[in-house]
């Protein structure tokens, strides 16, 4: 395989925000960078048997690079291995690594609640992540997509800006029903948060707002000033599905359903930690 130089499209402090995190992480499960394998004498063999440290093929800074660029750019763990100089399965530890690190990172939606509480009002979308699938797999065919997905439901605050992204769930819940199993609908209206939402979330109840619902040619003028305005305040939250889907591995995800929710999470913490929020 060829390898040459290539550019990431991430912010500098969200490489720092990663490395710092993995070298937290290696400090407390006493894990080690060695240059080169035939630079390690007796002594340090023997010191590493006895403390039983874990050594790494590359340092926290390019461990952290590596998974932006799988995250960023889509990369498979083939080319990131060629890349890198390490193997296929060491690519897959280290970015598995990093994004369990990330996930735990994300804010809940006790979280997102906390924050909305000091907003105007806040958006609610769901979005389709692509998937791998057959035709066999019928849970995760989205009818209104025609395609194969997860469904991620997403807060922003007024100005279209990430607040939380739920769990993955498979892409044939509707957006309604997603919404109750998260429990977003309810945990909104305990604060009293208004909630602009699109007709999908029609029968939603509590503080969540949707369009008039209706043909066109039936509703009536007052009506249609409202959905006109409903329309231009929920235009907002298309820049949050932008941001999230500008990390090209969301665009088509090839990794098993349960790994989606992490990457998603994952993807949250690093854009929320680069924008300083």
């Amino acid at each position: 395989m060829l390898v040459y130089p290539s550019g990431v499209d991430v912010s500098s402090s969200a490489l720092r925000f990663l490395a710092d995190q993995l070298r937290r992480h290696r400090r407390a499960i006493n894990s080690r960078w060695r240059r080169h394998r035939r630079a390690i004498n007796s002594r340090w063999r023997r010191h590493r048997r006895a403390s039983n440290s874990r050594w790494r093929r590359l340092t926290a800074g390019r461990q952290a690079l590596l998974t932006l660029a799988h995250l960023r750019v889509g990369h498979t763990y083939a080319q990131l291995a060629s890349g890198f100089g390490v193997g296929t399965t060491t690519a897959y530890r280290y970015v598995a690594e990093a994004v369990d690190l990330l996930a735990v990172l994300a804010p809940t939606l006790a979280d997102a609640v906390r924050t909305a509480s000091t907003k105007a009002f806040v958006l609610l979308d769901g979005t389709l992540l692509p998937i791998d699938r057959t035709a066999a797999d019928r849970p995760f065919y989205s009818g209104k997509h025609k395609k194969h997905g997860m469904n991620a439901q997403v807060l922003t605050d007024p100005f279209g800006r990430l607040l939380w992204a739920s769990p993955a769930l498979p892409g044939a819940v509707h957006d309604i029903r997603a919404a109750r199993e998260h429990g977003i609908i309810d945990a909104f209206d305990r604060a009293h948060v208004t909630c602009w939402a699109d007709k999908g979330y029609r029968g939603a109840g509590g503080t969540v707002r949707i369009p008039y619902w209706g043909r066109w040619e039936t509703l009536s003028p007052g009506q249609k000033a409202v959905n006109r305005s409903h329309a231009k305040i929920r235009a907002l939250v298309e820049q949050a599905m932008a941001t999230l889907k500008s990390w090209r591995l969301l665009r088509k995800i090839r990794c098993s359903t349960t790994r989606i929710t992490a990457l998603v999470q994952a993807v949250l913490a690093l854009h929320l930690a680069s924008s300083d929020r």
